[in-house]
């Protein structure tokens, strides 16, 4: 029952790929350019930390930017809500969403902005902060809005799934087809052959490699922090064994876990029984992620210290990446 669902789920993803390409579904412009950063699975592709470096690839080149995004997990359910006017985060993580407040806090000087209709959040940032480059998040999917390149982050194994609700997918493979850029991530996890007949089979001249690097680690405030040499990780993320190695990788000490499904709210049981849970093991510190630290603000004191380690994208042949992001933008000019 499943495999069938699932291959009439993928049958309804193409008839609306199809209906947008023949006009029947209209296409919104917005008056900047727009790159799309997306996926084909969902959850854990990776997918952030690329939006993050495709803003700040284009920050530093001198353009003006905006982040649009759903806003996953928020309670904001109107037209458009701006989290960072690039100078200050002005939404929280319960109204926006965590991925949003954690974009706008490692963004300094981009806009970012949250809401159901990407076009719709689009006009009012333009509106309001004039024409800007735009940073389509999690818009492989969003074919409201018309883009200027089109970036799909693709987990090493996802050409070997299916579409939801038999795999994880949200299309077809085949989907492929249509996107400029192709970043692979969690490449550890494939051999170097396999890496070299998955970039034959998708055309090498549009694939990147994507691995994960440890940007820093700060205190729950921000202030920069030391990483511990015994800790207890706390996370709600889609792969949090990946989180785990990440820490490992430093030299810590992993003395115990908590994970919870991705986007938890965190109560303060919850909270109560990790700070238990991490005395017992005699940890020297909490660690959580970036995207976890949004949703702990305001939470109890946890009787030891909380650190967060953040994590960056590092896409091999970067040069070449931004080689096609600001022609792509400088086209749409």
């Amino acid at each position: 029952m499943r495999r069938l669902l699932g291959s009439a789920f993928g049958a309804l993803a193409s008839w609306r790929v199809a209906a947008y390409r023949r006009g029947l579904l209209p296409r919104a412009h917005l008056g900047g350019p727009v790159v799309s950063v997306g996926n084909l699975g969902v959850g854990g592709s990776g997918k952030t930390p690329v939006v993050a470096r495709v803003a700040e690839i284009l920050r530093d080149a001198g353009e003006r930017v905006a982040v649009l995004s759903r806003g996953y997990g928020g309670s904001f359910r109107g037209k458009a809500l701006v989290v960072s006017d690039g100078s200050a985060v002005v939404a929280s993580a319960a109204e926006a969403g965590d991925e949003p407040v954690m974009l706008a806090r490692a963004l300094p000087g981009v806009v970012v902005a949250v809401g159901p209709r990407r076009d719709a959040v689009g006009r009012v940032v333009e509106a309001r902060f004039g024409r800007r480059a735009h940073v389509l998040d999690d818009g492989f999917q969003h074919l409201r809005l018309e883009r200027d390149l089109d970036l799909v982050c693709l987990d090493v194994g996802d050409l070997d799934d299916r579409a939801m609700p038999a795999g994880r997918l949200r299309e077809r493979p085949s989907a492929l087809g249509r996107a400029d850029l192709v970043l692979l991530t969690r490449i550890e996890a494939a051999s170097e052959e396999e890496l070299r007949a998955l970039e034959a089979r998708l055309g090498p001249e549009r694939c990147f490699r994507v691995g994960r690097r440890v940007a820093g680690w700060s205190a729950l405030g921000g202030a920069p922090a030391a990483p511990p040499s015994r800790a207890f990780l706390l996370a709600a993320i889609a792969r949090p064994e990946r989180f785990e190695g990440d820490v490992a990788g430093c030299g810590v000490a992993v003395l115990g876990r908590a994970f919870f499904r991705d986007h938890h709210r965190f109560r303060a049981n919850d909270l109560a029984s990790v700070a238990e849970q991490a005395r017992a093991a005699g940890a020297g510190a909490i660690v959580t992620t970036a995207k976890d630290a949004v949703r702990l603000e305001g939470a109890p004191t946890l009787g030891l210290p909380v650190v967060v380690m953040a994590i960056s994208a590092k896409i091999a042949d970067e040069a070449r990446l931004r080689a096609r992001l600001l022609s792509a933008v400088g086209r749409a000019a």
